[in-house]
C-alpha cells in the first residue's frame, strides 16, 4: 500500500505525517514554524527526512496558507507564513527531499480530507468552510477540487457583504469574515458586554472583568452557562454565516456544506442560528437544502488531505 507524507503548515507549527491510502495517519512529527523562506524550507526538508527514515514513502503533499498557483508548485503570496511571494516551494522541497512534491492551499487540503475520509464522504459537490479567526473555504464539484484559472478559487471569506463595511486584513471593507468568524464573535460579545454589563455577568467573570478581556473561548464557555450576551453573539455570527451559506448555495448548489475551524467546535451554539438563517434565506427561492455537516477529522485534516492529493 502506497504511503505518502502530508504536511500542514500553520502559523505556529508544521505538522507532518505518514498517511496510508485509507487516510490513516501512521506516524507524525511536529516542529515550530520558522519565520523566513529559507528556514521554512529547511524545516520542511527536515521533517520529511525524519519520516522517510522510518517509512517507505512515495511522494509529499504540502498544505500552505495563501494563494497557491494552479501548477501546485508556487506560493504566489502568503502574508502570514514565511512572507512568501512567488516562492517556488515545490522545487525547493523536491531538491531537499528527493521525492515528488505537490503544494496545495491549506483549506483545500482540509476540505479534500473531509470529502475523501470524513464528514462529507459520499458527497461529490461540497463547500467546506473553516470558521476560525477568519473564514477559509474550499469547493469540490464533481469529486474534484475547484482551483480556478489561477489556482486561488474558494475564498468566500472575502466576499464583500457590506459595502463600505468593517475593514478587512485583505485591504477591502465589508468582507464576510468580518461578520461571521471567530474575530466577529469576540467583537460582538465585547460590544454587547460593554453596553450591557449587567447581562454579561458570567461572560465578564471568565475574562478579567472588562469587555476587552473577553476572548473567543470565554464566549463559548459563557454561552454554555446560559449567559445572554454570549448567546446573542453566537446568534449574530450564525445569522451572518447562514445568510452567506445560502448565497453560496445559490451560486454553487452543493449537496453538502462542511463547517470546520475553532468556532464550529461550539456545536449547536453555532449550528442552531446558522441553520435558522440558512433555511430562511434559502427557501425564499424554493431551493433544495444541502446537508450541513460538522468536520470530523480535526487538526489532522490538513495533513491527511495533503498526503492524499500527493497521489493525484
Amino acid at each position: 500500500m502506497a504511503l505518502t507524507i502530508g504536511i500542514d503548515i500553520g502559523g505556529t507549527k508544521i505538522l507532518a505525517g505518514v498517511v496510508d491510502m485509507g487516510g490513516i495517519v501512521l506516524d507524525q512529527v511536529k516542529v515550530p514554524t520558522p519565520g523566513d523562506p529559507d528556514a521554512m524550507a529547511e524545516a520542511i526538508g527536515g521533517v520529511i527526512r525524519r519520516l522517510r527514515d522510518q517509512h517507505d514513502v512515495t511522494a509529499v503533499g504540502i498544505g500552505a496558507a495563501g494563494f497557491i498557483h494552479a501548477d501546485r508548485a508556487t506560493v504566489i503570496f502568503s502574508a502570514n507564513v514565511a512572507a512568501w511571494v512567488n516562492e517556488p516551494l515545490r522545487d525547493r522541497i523536491e531538491a531537499l527531499a528527493g521525492l515528488p512534491v505537490v503544494v496545495e492551499n491549506d483549506a483545500n487540503t482540509a476540505a479534500w480530507a473531509e470529502v475523501r475520509f470524513g464528514a462529507a464522504s459520499g458527497h461529490e459537490d461540497v463547500v467546506c468552510l473553516t470558521v476560525g479567526t477568519g473564514i477559509g473555504g474550499a469547493i469540490v464539484q464533481g469529486g474534484n477540487l475547484v482551483r480556478g484559472r489561477h489556482g486561488i478559487a474558494g475564498e468566500p471569506g472575502h466576499m464583500r457583504v457590506v459595502p463600505d463595511g468593517l475593514p478587512c486584513g485583505c485591504g477591502n471593507n465589508g468582507c464576510w469574515e468580518q461578520y461571521a468568524s471567530g474575530n466577529a464573535l469576540t467583537r460582538y460579545a465585547r460590544e454587547r458586554a460593554a453596553g450591557e454589563p449587567e447581562a454579561a455577568e458570567k461572560l465578564l467573570a471568565l475574562g478579567d472583568g472588562t469587555a476587552d478581556g473577553i476572548h473567543g473561548p470565554h464566549v463559548t464557555q459563557a454561552a454554555r452557562l446560559g449567559d445572554p450576551v454570549a448567546l446573542a453573539a453566537f446568534t449574530d455570527v450564525g445569522e451572518w454565516l447562514g445568510q452567506g451559506m445560502a448565497d453560496l448555495a445559490a451560486m454553487l448548489d452543493p449537496s453538502a456544506f462542511v463547517l470546520g475551524g475553532g468556532v464550529s467546535e461550539a456545536g449547536e451554539l453555532l449550528l442552531r442560528p446558522t441553520l435558522t438563517a440558512y433555511h430562511r434565506v434559502l427557501t425564499r427561492g424554493h431551493r433544495p437544502a444541502a446537508d450541513i455537516l460538522v468536520a470530523t477529522l480535526g487538526p489532522e485534516a490538513g495533513l491527511v488531505g495533503a498526503a492524499d492529493l500527493a497521489r493525484r
